[in-house]
Formats: structure tokens, C-alpha cells, sequence
């Protein structure tokens, strides 16, 4: 079933693509969730901190949540879906990505959409604990391309994975970024650019020999930090390397376990690229649902259960 239909309708006001957007990014609420910090030390001497939090009785299912940009596990995006899979008894683990949880990261390199070796680190901590029989991946915006990338890519994975959900994920990240870089979508790329530059500031005093004050004031738009940190920091030859060997899309035919995407129509950030009509109709375990609304993440449901939670939660228990 490559297309699926869509029955998301939202309010007159969340039908707007910027509104939903921006009101589901800062202004949602999510209360009620109680998290546990656990700090996983990386094979290169970095770390990441997981926030979990657990079904009200002991699970041996889990769901791994993962941010998108200059996000973290406490955004409301993830602590609802966090909240949600809970409720139907899975445990969740919200991994913060190197840098995001409120504390810089010990290397000089951080995360990118592409990372997917720090993604398998979380996996195998979790297979360590012999605890979980079912794991599930539910990523966000970048985390979507980094969950789908990391399924595709591999000839194996562990069997414990049963599925994987994608929401507004980036599949072709040079197609995005062009749209990011249009006028419309001007202060959203303001404000990533201006959080990744205050981030990087933070490593002058701790890497000179690897940035400048210099390097920094060159950085215009979102294509200049990729071309002067990004690419540089992760062994990439440039912005466009990156791009293309860190896009999903080209993974997408490889994927062998039930994934949903779920990509909205009116979701200024994507590009056409990154609606994979053609991979989900040749690949019968790839899902695609494009609703007309729900803009960036931005999914809003009266009763603060966000469409693609609901959806989350249904595809996985359908696919057991």
C-alpha cells in the first residue's frame, strides 16, 4: 500500500501552513510527562543524553524519538509523542542529539541529518539492556530523515526494530534547503541560523585552530554554516557533498520494514523532492500520507493529541 489517504482536517486557522507551524513550535503545551535523564558516553569520547520516560506498567516496547534542528527532548513535538506512545504502554526514549541538551558537546564535530552512527548508538545501548523485545523509531523534521537514512542504508538491522515513522522529513535536503532560503520562509531560516551560530561560538575558546570569529561572520544563511561547519567538522567536501549523501530519498528503495511517512502538502519547508511518490509505489513497505494540512510539524488536533501521535500509535499497532 504505497499512498495512503489522509483524513487530517483542522480547524480554519490551523489550516494555514505558517500558522500551524509556528503555533504547534512555540506556543503547545504538553503537561503530565515525566522524564529521566541517562547520559550515554560515545565510542569517540562525546556523549548524548536520553530522556526517557515509561508505560504506567513494565514494557517490552519501545519507542526511540528523535528532534529535528536545534531541537531537544523536551520540545513539545517530542514529550506528546513521548506522552502518547506512554499512555498505550511503551516506554520512550527522547535522545538529544550531541550539543542539544542544554550543555556543548566535548568534539568538535556535533549532529547533522545524516548521523546516523549516533542513532545506531542509542540502538545498541538499548539492545544492551536486554529489556525490549519491540523497538520503534519515530523522528521529526531532520530526525525523520535521519531514521529513514538509517533504515535504508543498511543491508541489516536488528530485528528488534519492527518500524519506523517519519514526520515532515527533509528526504531531499538540498530541496528543502532552497525552499528554506526563499523569502517566505525567511524568519524561520533566521532563527536556525542565528541558533547555530551562537552554538558554534561556544567552541572558539575550545577548537581556535579549527574556527574563527572570521569564519562565523561569514555565515549568511543556512548553505554558508553547512559549507563552513557542517561539511567541514563531518568529513564532507562541501554543503552540497553533505546534502547528497545525508538525503533519505536515495535510501528510501532499501527499506525493508513498515515505515510511514507522513508529509504535509502545505508544509513550506519542503520541496517537491521531498515527496516520495515514486519510492512508495515501488516499495511496498513504504507508507506515504500527504495531508493537505499540518504545515511543519505542525499537526494540531483540539485535543492537543497531534495527528501524527494518533497516526504513530495506530501504524504500529496495525503492523504487530
Amino acid at each position: 500500500m504505497p499512498f495512503v489517504s489522509s483524513n487530517y482536517n483542522p480547524p480554519f486557522l490551523f489550516k494555514s501552513g505558517h500558522f500551524s507551524t509556528i503555533y504547534s513550535g512555540l506556543i503547545r503545551k504538553v503537561n503530565g510527562l515525566m522524564q529521566e535523564r541517562e547520559r550515554l558516553e560515545l565510542w569517540d569520547g562525546d556523549f548524548l543524553d536520553l530522556d526517557w520516560s515509561y508505560a504506567s506498567k513494565t514494557s517490552n516496547r519501545v519507542v526511540i524519538l528523535l528532534h529535528g534542528l536545534e531541537g531537544h527532548g523536551q520540545r513539545p513535538y517530542i514529550t506528546g509523542s513521548a506522552k502518547h506512545f506512554n499512555q498505550y504502554g511503551y516506554d520512550a526514549c527522547a535522545v538529544n542529539f550531541r550539543g542539544c541538551s542544554g550543555e556543548t558537546n566535548r568534539m568538535y564535530r556535533s549532529y547533522h541529518s545524516g548521523s546516523t552512527e549516533d542513532l545506531d548508538a542509542v540502538v545498541q545501548h538499548i539492545l544492551r539492556l536486554q529489556k525490549y523485545s519491540e523497538i520503534y523509531i519515530k523522528g521529526v523534521s531532520l530526525g525523520g530523515n535521519l531514521a529513514l537514512k538509517y533504515v535504508g542504508e543498511r543491508n541489516g538491522i536488528p530485528k528488534e526494530i519492527k518500524a519506523v515513522i517519519g514526520v515532515s522529513a527533509p528526504c531531499d535536503l538540498y530541496s528543502s534547503l532552497k525552499e528554506l532560503l526563499k523569502p517566505k520562509n525567511y524568519l524561520y531560516a533566521e532563527r536556525f541560523r542565528r541558533h547555530l551560530t551562537d552554538k558554534l561560538k561556544l567552541k572558539l575558546p575550545l577548537f581556535p585552530d579549527k574556527i574563527s570569529n572570521e569564519d562565523i561572520r561569514r555565515i549568511k544563511t543556512l548553505k554558508d554554516f553547512d559549507d563552513i561547519y557542517t561539511s567541514r567538522a563531518h568529513g564532507f567536501t562541501d554543503a552540497l557533498d553533505y546534502y547528497a549523501k545525508c538525503s533519505c530519498l536515495q535510501f528510501l528503495p532499501n527499506i525493508k520494514i513498515p515505515v510511514l511517512l507522513i508529509n504535509a502538502r502545505n508544509d513550506s519547508f519542503l520541496g517537491p523532492e521531498c515527496f516520495p511518490y515514486k519510492e512508495a509505489k515501488e516499495n511496498p513497505n513504504l507508507y506515504l500520507e500527504v495531508p493537505k494540512y499540518g504545515g511543519h510539524v505542525g499537526f494540531y488536533d483540539p485535543t492537543n493529541i497531534y495527528h501524527n501521535e494518533t497516526r504513530a500509535i495506530k501504524f504500529v499497532e496495525e503492523i504487530i
